[in-house]
């Protein structure tokens, strides 16, 4: 070794190596064969394996625009649509739903642009969050996790169908979903949940399923009998137990204290039982009562504002399917399908404006008019004064209808089934 050099350290002693024995050998491929066996299962059952996603090759163009009403209309298509209550324009889609299975259309041909289809039953779709995506919107597919909840919702591009976010909420089957500036609460008679446009939930509120903070809901023991959402207020009438009238409670939808703890603007007892709350403005709720027929409107402080009278039947004051009440709004108007008449009311005080005799659901806008379905058609109308300009013919079969327009194309559910009308 030359001087300077270091030392080599001393080799470490050889080991042998250690005899394996044939048994160690087999459990080893078992626990192996196992963990191939439990991924594969996992990769079965998951959500990616039973989920059928063709995002549409290019966006839906959107329909020519209306220029004015026709006199006469002709069925473009119709497609089965039992998953939804009220046609469902998304964007530039007419989004139908039935079974498992959600499709984007070109609102003029019907042609199916995109689906989304997945191997259990939807409980409810909407359209939502109009201001995202560019104005775009979202669509929004709520499927049954079983027979008991309704609890894996999925918001899609309406534009083309490609996902854009998911959530679990916590729901039962009869859900809507109602959607409102960046809000949309999916209803129910003991419990809902409220979630703003990225689908974080923002509230929840009755009996909740798992509560993680006990006696912070103000009435668990309540039926929800009706509910309605504003930009970011939510206005339900309590059915309780204990009390002899029905309550009308103003929730905000995003509270300061988290979505455990609801802030509760007011809650007041009503005169008496049967009643369904209407429409929620910037600063006020509306809500119909019997007995006889009025509405009553309250300012966000719960202080009665203006109490007027209903052109309608007390019979029609029952609790609504799904919890909420037929509406639609546009250009300052809310549209209120009562069951057997259309009431028009001011978008901002809620006081009635005009009626709809013997209609068959709320209005939709069409050109710089109102239609509203009645037996015999479509009735045209002035939108602010209610005048009728004259009727549009449409057979149908008997039953409710609700409207919707998306350019010249005029959009009715009829059942579980959406029909497309176009001039001729």
């Amino acid at each position: 070794m030359a001087p300077g050099t270091p030392e080599r350290p001393p080799r470490p002693p050889r080991l042998r190596p250690e005899r394996r024995r044939r048994s160690d050998v087999v459990a080893a491929v078992a626990l192996t064969v196992a963990l191939i066996g439990t991924a594969v299962v996992l990769w079965a059952t998951g959500d990616a394996a039973n989920t059928t996603s063709q995002p549409a090759a290019e966006p839906i163009a959107p329909p020519p625009a209306a220029t004015q009403v026709p006199t006469a209309l002709t069925e473009a298509w119709r497609a089965p649509s039992g998953a939804t209550v009220a046609p469902v324009v998304a964007g530039p889609a007419v989004v139908t739903a039935d079974g498992g299975l959600v499709v984007g259309r070109d609102a003029v041909t019907g042609e199916e642009r995109w689906r989304y289809e997945r191997n259990r039953p939807l409980c409810a779709v909407a359209a939502g969050f109009p201001r995202a995506d560019d104005g775009r919107g979202r669509v929004l597919a709520l499927y049954a996790e079983d027979s008991e909840w309704c609890s894996e919702l999925t918001a899609l591009r309406p534009g083309t169908g490609e996902r854009a976010g998911a959530s679990n909420p916590d729901v039962h089957p009869g859900t809507r979903l109602l959607a409102s500036g960046s809000s949309v609460v999916a209803t129910g008679t003991d419990y809902l949940e409220v979630m703003r446009s990225d689908l974080v939930k923002t509230l929840e509120y009755g009996a909740v399923p798992v509560p993680v903070q006990v006696d912070e809901q103000p009435r668990p023991g309540c039926a929800h009998a009706s509910t309605a959402l504003g930009s970011d207020r939510l206005g339900i009438v309590e059915r309780c137990p204990d009390e002899a009238s029905d309550r009308l409670t103003l929730v905000a939808t995003d509270g300061e204290d988290g979505f455990e703890k609801p802030a509760v603007d007011f809650s007041v007892p009503l005169p008496g039982r049967g009643a369904v709350v209407v429409a929620v403005a910037a600063d006020r709720v509306a809500v119909a009562v019997p007995g006889p027929p009025r509405l009553l409107v309250y300012d966000h402080a719960g202080q009665l504002t203006g109490e007027h009278p209903l052109d309608a039947p007390e019979s029609d004051l029952t609790d609504p399917p799904g919890g909420a009440a037929p509406t639609t709004t546009s250009d300052g108007r809310v549209t209120w399908w009562t069951g057997s008449r259309t009431i028009a009311l001011d978008e901002r005080d809620l006081v009635p404006l005009w009626t709809v005799p013997d209609a068959l659901g709320p209005a939709a806008p069409y050109a710089d008019a109102l239609v509203v379905p009645v037996p015999e058609g479509l009735r045209v109308l002035e939108p602010v004064s209610g005048t009728v300009l004259f009727t549009i013919p449409v057979a149908r079969p008997p039953g409710p209808v609700v409207p919707a327009t998306i350019g010249d194309v005029l959009l009715e559910q009829r059942g579980g089934d959406v029909v497309a009308l176009r001039p001729f």
